[in-house]
């Protein structure tokens, strides 16, 4: 099988709210809207211009998951952990780190080294507790 990742789909309470935090906070665009015929499913795919992208998903009456208080936790229950996202300077880490809190994210681990030798990692969680991983692999 040749693949590659695409996308993850995080499912959202408020679809509205979710496309503009994830389009501010991580400067994705919107490539395309979407309802599923015969039910109450919406979406919202963007696009991050390096390729990746996320799926925001919306269901009026979906129930609330956990929401992890960090990556831990987050192992803690089986599917869906975290979405990483790989930062492209050394350094950046905490500079992204530090822009995410300031657009509304939560912090879940503050910047500091990986258990994987010479990398740098930190957690936030979106507005609706999903968590997201920076990672700098050449830290």
């Amino acid at each position: 099988m040749t693949a590659r990742f695409d996308h993850a789909g995080i499912s959202v309470p408020d679809l509205e709210a979710a496309v503009r935090w994830y389009r501010e906070a991580l400067h994705l665009t919107e490539e395309h809207t979407f309802a599923v015929p015969g039910t109450d499913l919406r979406g919202v795919m963007l696009r991050h211009y390096s390729g990746y992208r996320v799926e925001l998903l919306h269901r009026p009456n979906a129930a609330a998951g956990p929401t992890p208080d960090g990556p831990v936790q987050a192992a803690g229950t089986l599917g869906y952990g975290h979405l990483c996202l790989a930062v492209d300077t050394p350094g950046e880490v905490d500079t992204e780190f530090a822009r995410l809190v300031a657009a509304g994210a939560g912090i879940r681990m503050s910047p500091r080294p990986s258990p994987r030798t010479g990398a740098r990692m930190a957690f936030v969680s979106d507005p609706y507790g999903n968590l997201l991983e920076l990672i700098d692999r050449a830290a």
